[in-house]
């Protein structure tokens, strides 16, 4: 698909809105057919969930695309051929990136590989091994440009590698690791969800996080804290059905009781590039990790049953604790169509959060 010059600005202007997140952009696009229909439909929405509402001004959305193009970036939207298939298959998707490098990787098989930033001497050397032997095996390696494991991991993969960041594409984070996110530019594929000049907030690495596991068969965890970054890396992994794999560390080694944990809760535990590229190749949609169970499905409103709803009565059932969207239908009545339209009106109107696992909550 083809997007004009005017429809793909209007869609960043509307992902870049208030309230507006990659579900209810889709949502948006289905209920309306277009971004700039949308956007006009914005304020309404709002005041029906008893807020005022204003869509992001043009002339940011301007210096947004300028910066982008001296940044040496470019836009992939979620139904254009570039976009990373086994990404748009995640609940939440993101609806657009923006890139720098090849961005071919993203639909080559990938395998994240994911760990502690204080990471030891020897985890270092691993990651960066298996990311080297998995790279000559034909893998792509996607990792997070953390310092610690994820940087090993590039090094050892390029240029068969892709950086997913927390900031913008032209924001260089961690400071140490500015030579090789441009290597990664120049060589694999950069990726930021972030308009450019955003800098690293704590928010935005979950939603990186969501994207790393998004664009791999499977995660691997080299070492890890009990309560990390990698760790929520490798739940997503788990919700989007993916592989989640981690290596064992001794049970005096604080840093290895992530992985530990893991694969006592039904992780795969691997020793060798070999054991992973086995579960990468024979990966069926099936994972052999019992580690998490997949997300619901099934309550998803088809577009043109989102087009033709109205919003269903539903405030009254939600308060600041989430509850899963399809808990909502069943005790509602009403159609998924309508049960979406009433999260969106909320949404848009600030009073809605979104969590993982399909649910949602009041805003506290």
């Amino acid at each position: 698909m083809t997007l004009s010059q005017d429809e793909a600005f209007a869609r960043i202007r509307l992902l870049r809105s208030p309230n507006v997140g990659p579900v209810s952009y889709t949502q948006l696009l289905r209920r309306f057919g277009n971004a700039e229909a949308a956007i006009e439909a914005l304020p309404d929405l709002a005041s029906r969930g008893g807020r005022e509402y204003r869509p992001a001004k043009r002339e940011r959305i301007e210096d947004e695309v300028a910066a982008t193009r001296r940044a040496g970036a470019r836009y992939l939207f979620q139904d254009s051929p570039e976009y990373p298939a086994l990404l748009g298959e995640i609940e939440g998707a993101p609806p657009i990136l923006i890139v720098r490098g090849d961005a071919s990787l993203a639909n080559r098989p990938c395998v994240a590989v994911v760990g502690a930033r204080n990471a030891s001497a020897a985890a270092v050397k691993l990651a960066r091994d298996f990311a080297a032997a998995l790279a000559d095996g034909g893998f792509v390696i996607v990792s997070g440009l953390a310092r610690g494991i994820d940087g090993a991991a590039h090094h050892g993969a390029l240029p068969a590698t892709i950086g997913v960041i927390a900031s913008g594409i032209d924001v260089a984070y961690p400071p140490q690791h500015v030579e090789l996110q441009e290597q990664i530019a120049r060589e694999g594929l950069l990726v930021a969800e972030q308009p450019p000049g955003t800098e690293p907030r704590g928010s935005h690495f979950p939603s990186r996080n969501r994207i790393i596991a998004g664009l791999a068969v499977g995660t691997l965890v080299v070492e890890a804290a009990p309560k990390s970054g990698s760790l929520i890396t490798a739940r997503l992994a788990a919700e989007a059905g993916r592989e989640v794999m981690a290596i064992p560390g001794s049970p005096l080694e604080p840093r290895a009781q992530g992985c530990n944990q893991l694969i006592r809760e039904g992780a795969v535990l691997v020793q060798t590039p070999e054991d992973v590229a086995e579960l990468m190749s024979g990966f069926d949609g099936t994972p052999r990790s019992t580690f998490r169970e997949p997300l619901p499905a099934g309550w998803d409103a088809a577009p043109d049953e989102l087009a033709d709803a109205e919003p269903a009565d539903i405030a009254g059932l939600l308060t600041t604790a989430p509850v899963a969207v399809d808990e909502l239908i069943r005790q509602s009545g009403a159609s998924a169509a309508e049960v979406q339209m009433a999260l969106l009106e909320l949404e848009i109107s600030g009073r809605l959060e979104r969590h993982a696992a399909g649910r949602v909550s009041l805003c506290a």
